[in-house]
């Protein structure tokens, strides 16, 4: 099964409310295939910024929108509730008509910690539930009721209704990087999302996507499952790669992380407002942070890419 190359964008929350909706529309109206917005409860790089929330914007961005799919990249397991999550994403696939893209993960930014009351959980502990909040989340999303009894969490003939317009439910894309969050990815995702590494060269990241997309597909097979039933995502933006320095440079970018399994490209836009997505790296050619840039992307650059297929 071969997965068709689709490019987003990670649209950060941290404008005003009619800039946000008309930057997503614009989005939509370049041919872009889905927008990502974050799961914090503050900007977790400028925290007294502008910030609003995952779930209620990705809501009111549904309405604004036609076509587009809609995500969160990723919803924070810290400050979701597993059951309360599934109730949402079933209201969103409503209101965007069956154009959600359910990503999770296991969070871990501080202040989701700090500013919440929220214990910081230990490692174990955090995969642990990331496990249990996902089979929740997969179960509610595929039956009308559903029992869960697991350490962390207990549901009770949680009922839901109606069901999602996605059928058997909306996809799911799990932010995984560790054996046990692979192993959940594997079981029940289906997408897999990363960053690569914090700061990590291209030599450096490409070499760890590979082998992390190595582990997806043992865990695949052992399974049962066929590795190429899933689809391989990757959020640029963390590493030092600079796809946007020039034309040849996001060349480069997708055909080097073609190469090692991913089908999914989503980056980030800072449209003129200097955030530091990577403080310590600047913001030359890691974001696209104009709007003739982003154009020129969306127009020239991203279908010559889909009309080659492979680089």
């Amino acid at each position: 099964m071969t997965h068709p190359l689709r490019f987003g964008i990670m649209a950060l929350q941290n404008l005003p409310y009619p800039e946000m909706v008309g930057h997503c529309q614009h989005l939509e109206a370049l041919g872009f295939d889905s927008i990502w917005i974050g799961d914090h409860f503050v900007d977790p790089y400028v925290p007294a910024g502008y910030w609003f929330e995952a779930w209620t914007l990705l809501a009111a961005l549904a309405a604004e929108t036609k076509r587009i799919r809609l995500g969160t990249l990723v919803a924070s397991i810290t400050l979701r509730n597993p059951s309360l999550l599934a109730r949402q994403a079933m209201t969103i696939d409503h209101i965007s008509n069956g154009r959600l893209e359910l990503g999770i993960g296991a969070g871990r930014a501080p202040l989701d910690h700090s500013m919440t009351s929220i214990p910081v959980w230990e490692t174990p502990e955090r995969a642990r539930r990331f496990r249990e909040c996902v089979e929740i989340i997969d179960q509610m999303l595929r039956n009308p009721t559903t029992a869960y009894y697991g350490q962390h969490y207990q549901i009770k003939d949680a009922v839901m209704n109606p069901m999602p317009i996605q059928q058997p439910r909306p996809p799911l894309t799990l932010a995984a990087h560790g054996p046990a969050t692979l192993k959940v990815t594997a079981a029940l995702a289906d997408s897999w999302n990363s960053f690569g590494k914090f700061g990590a060269s291209t030599r450096e990241a490409t070499a760890l996507t590979r082998e992390r997309n190595q582990l997806l597909d043992e865990y695949c097979a052992a399974r049962g499952r066929n590795p190429q039933t899933l689809r391989r995502s990757f959020l640029s933006g963390m590493t030092t790669d600079k796809p946007f320095a020039s034309e040849q440079a996001f060349y480069d970018f997708v055909g080097n992380y073609q190469e090692v399994g991913i089908d999914e490209f989503i980056f980030y836009w800072l449209p003129e407002s200097g955030h530091p997505v990577m403080p310590e790296m600047g913001l030359n050619g890691i974001a696209i942070t104009s709007r003739d840039t982003l154009d020129r992307i969306a127009l020239e650059t991203i279908p010559a890419i889909k009309a080659k297929g492979a680089l």
